[in-house]
């Protein structure tokens, strides 16, 4: 692709960036590179649970770990995969209790995003994954930043969508669920229920969305099907709860930030109502150097806005990540 054509197609993008200097028009090949790639569905054993997750790329390729919000899974990277995967060795787990994966009672296993980060972890050293880049987004954010604390010297870099590190990005959508981390009750637990509802699932796919004719129901409708399971609304509950446990770590990230100062590419939702644009800003405080993008868009991002994010996303690695 001509250093012309790529600078067209960024330009044709709806998308604001916060210093120009941040912008690369590299010759990277976009949507129009599209691997014919074969993904493959697998699922391992790890703390007695089937993990399931998607795989594909060449084996010797650079890895990049994708890791899903709630409530989806690792079919919300369905269509990112293809794009990355003729160069990168992919690879996107479903957490226990979402997507493909087991989905214990909640009563016989522990659902909290520090046992999720050692699940990861020990699928990622099962598959022999010495380092990595990782795609943070939603509940997939804290869950790779505590993976990072853990063995900081094996991310490569991070492509951040919608992933809160900072106070600032926890705001009113949060209130209903910091009365529940501050009591306790079971009034409180069962008044978060309607995160879990139907109308709520469908939320987080449209509102923010310009264009709705580019947001397929299929993600919704199977979304709330794995929601619905018998049991996996407490387990939801649970996760809600423990979510708490994450603002603590904030600092630790941060310093993680600065001191390791891994290769960023931003790209967030500017209209989520759930993980808004004020989360989003306060990276560039620790992480001075990052590609930072706003898109106009909601939650899942990637559901209307792929078409902008992928040339992105590719560029950002083939420049910062490829050896």
């Amino acid at each position: 692709m001509s250093r012309t054509l790529a600078a067209v197609l960024f330009a044709s993008a709806s998308i604001f960036i916060t210093t120009p200097a941040n912008v690369v028009f590299a010759e990277t090949p976009a949507i129009a590179q599209q691997a014919s790639a074969t993904i493959h569905y697998r699922s391992t054993k790890i703390d007695g649970v089937n993990v399931f997750y998607r795989e594909a790329g060449p084996a010797d390729g650079p890895v990049v770990v994708l890791l899903h919000g709630f409530p989806t899974s690792s079919h919300m990277f369905r269509n990112l995969i293809p794009l990355l995967a003729d160069r990168y060795r992919v690879i996107a787990p479903d957490y226990p209790g979402f997507g493909q994966s087991d989905a214990p009672d909640h009563t016989k296993f522990e659902y909290s995003f520090g046992h999720y980060a050692d699940i990861v972890d020990t699928l990622l050293t099962k598959l022999g994954a010495a380092k990595y880049s990782m795609y943070l987004m939603d509940y997939g954010a804290p869950i790779g930043y505590r993976l990072a604390l853990k063995h900081p010297d094996r991310v490569t870099g991070m492509i951040v969508q919608n992933g809160n590190a900072y106070d600032e990005g926890i705001r009113d959508f949060w209130n209903p669920i910091r009365a529940y981390w501050k009591s306790g009750a079971t009034k409180d637990r069962e008044a978060l229920s309607v995160l879990v509802a139907p109308e709520t699932t469908k939320f987080q796919y449209t509102d923010g969305v310009k264009d709705l004719t580019r947001i397929s129901p299929d993600n919704w409708v199977h979304d709330q099907a794995l929601l619905d399971r018998p049991g996996n609304k407490d387990i939801q509950l649970d996760l809600f709860y423990d979510y708490r446990t994450n603002l603590p770590l904030y600092p630790q990230f941060q310093a993680f930030f600065r001191d390791r100062k891994p290769p960023t590419l931003i790209v967030w939702g500017k209209n989520d109502k759930i993980f808004p644009e004020e989360g989003a800003h306060p990276y560039l405080r620790d992480l001075p150097d990052a590609e930072f993008h706003l898109l106009d868009t909601g939650h899942f991002a990637l559901e209307d806005k792929l078409d902008e994010m992928a040339p992105l996303i590719r560029s950002f690695l083939d420049r910062k990540i490829a050896k």
